[in-house]
């Protein structure tokens, strides 16, 4: 078998070395199911058509394709008028404005009938129609699958934005496109779950160059 049976090679490679080769074919896949960040600020100078307000604000939204979830966080201050709604549109493009895609008129808990406020870490469970404004389900395969299918491909691109609307703009006040993505740092809960699989293929090359 030595230096004949192409597994004696595979299993001759030092340990250390093994160890970085099967660490990184494991993380690897692990890496790619990370929630995602996209952020904007928001202003009426970003309305179509342009809107006169001193309001201002900012936004994040965590989009977790592994488990179907969109974590939502904003503030804001300055507003002309006292907030109505506030959703995201998507799609959308330069110049156009898009359909409301969350829940309508506003999201679950968000301050209404003020000028200034904050929306702190509120998750959506993307797989629950309540999550979503009717229309946009309807639009995307008639399930929610399709719809965060089409939510995920509008925020990838750039082409979904959120908004804040007053009483004085009922069209909408101040909103931002929501840029991204970018990664947000994986929970120790992915190299946990590699530790196992990493051990036993360890354990298994052991043998196997003690037999050989």
């Amino acid at each position: 078998l030595r230096g004949k049976h192409p597994a004696y090679h595979v299993f001759m490679i030092p340990l250390h070395r093994l160890i970085g080769v099967v660490s990184l074919l494991v993380l690897a896949p692990l890496c790619h199911a990370v929630p995602v960040l996209y952020t904007a600020t928001l202003s009426g100078g970003a309305e179509i058509p342009v809107v006169a307000s001193s309001g201002t604000g900012s936004v994040s939204v965590t989009y977790d394709s592994a488990v179907h979830t969109l974590l939502v966080t904003a503030s804001f201050s300055g507003l002309s008028g006292v907030t109505t709604a506030a959703h995201i549109h998507a799609p959308t493009s330069a110049g156009v404005n898009g359909s409301v895609a969350t829940q309508t008129p506003s999201f679950t808990g968000f301050p209404l009938s003020v000028t200034s406020g904050t929306y702190s870490s509120v998750v959506f469970d993307l797989t629950a129609a309540s999550s979503w404004n009717p229309s946009f389900i309807t639009a995307n395969g008639g399930n929610t699958a399709g719809a965060e299918a089409a939510f995920a491909t509008s925020l990838n691109n750039g082409f979904a934005y959120f908004n804040i609307h007053t009483n004085v703009f009922p069209g909408g006040e101040i909103r931002g496109v929501l840029a991204g993505p970018s990664s947000v740092p994986e929970s120790g809960a992915s190299v946990f779950l590699a530790v196992p699989i990493l051990l036993g293929l360890f354990g298994a090359a052991r043998r196997h160059r003690q037999a050989a």
